[in-house]
């Protein structure tokens, strides 16, 4: 048998109980990674590591804790990682939310801290605990996945796109800053998705008309693969057309 590209590697993927973190977490399993499995509820990361062992036999290993309100765990998270595994291999970040749209004016303190807690200071706090062992790792490969709405401001928009530009901005310096090392740094735009997320902020939208989560997973997986040698790049992933797409215009 021929060894999978990511045999023996260790991947970490936050926001993996559901869409985007968990299709990925299968496909990384597939590819034969040990996936760290981080997101707020038990029961959805469970249904993820169900996926991962109907797919490939094996287990993912499942930390079930909040990223803004569990900084201690967070910051520890790549050193126990290492005291577990002796290695961390791959960073994906993939946990966001959107919280509320409303008028720049109208944000309640109260969600802005939350949302600049998820998508912003957690992106921070991970690459303080995982910047050691992703350095000292042979194809360190790390993967922020962020929005478009970053380069296309929209009315009511604001607390989440405000966010993902400062995680982009903190993303592609620390890009800079481990440039003459051997670890890849990248950001993953993956478009527009059917997932949780879209359907709360475009209710009245036929998510059949979208791509699935499954689709666009291999594209995010192949920036996390040994092979890969984009570094500090803004990455537009285009989709695996299903079977049974529905076209759409636009």
């Amino acid at each position: 048998m021929s060894t999978l590209p990511l045999q023996d590697r260790v991947a970490l993927v936050t926001g993996a109980s559901r869409g985007i973190g968990a299709a990925l977490a299968v496909e990384l399993a597939r590819l034969g990674a040990q996936c760290v499995l981080v997101a707020r509820t038990q029961g959805g990361l469970e249904e993820t590591d169900d996926a991962i062992r109907a797919a490939t036999g094996r287990g993912a290993t499942l930390l079930p804790f909040d990223l803004q309100r569990q900084e201690k765990e967070l910051d520890m998270l790549g050193p126990s990682i290492m005291e577990r595994f002796g290695r961390l291999d791959i960073l994906v970040h993939n946990a966001g939310t959107l919280n509320k749209l409303t008028p720049v004016a109208h944000i309640e303190p109260k969600d802005w801290a939350e949302t600049v807690g998820v998508n912003l200071t957690a992106a921070w706090r991970l690459i303080r605990s995982c910047d050691p062992p992703l350095r000292a790792s042979d194809a360190g490969r790390a993967v922020f996945v962020t929005t478009g709405r970053v380069q296309r401001p929209k009315a009511y928009w604001g607390l989440y796109g405000a966010t993902k530009a400062g995680m982009e901005h903190l993303v592609l310096t620390w890009a800079q800053e481990v440039v003459t090392t051997r670890l890849r740094v990248n950001l993953a735009d993956p478009g527009v998705v059917a997932t949780r997320m879209r359907a709360t902020a475009m209710p009245g939208e036929d998510p059949a008309t979208l791509p699935r989560p499954e689709d666009v997973a291999p594209g995010i997986a192949a920036l996390c693969l040994p092979a890969e040698t984009r570094h500090a790049a803004r990455v537009e992933i285009a989709p695996m057309a299903p079977a049974d797409a529905i076209p759409t215009a636009g």
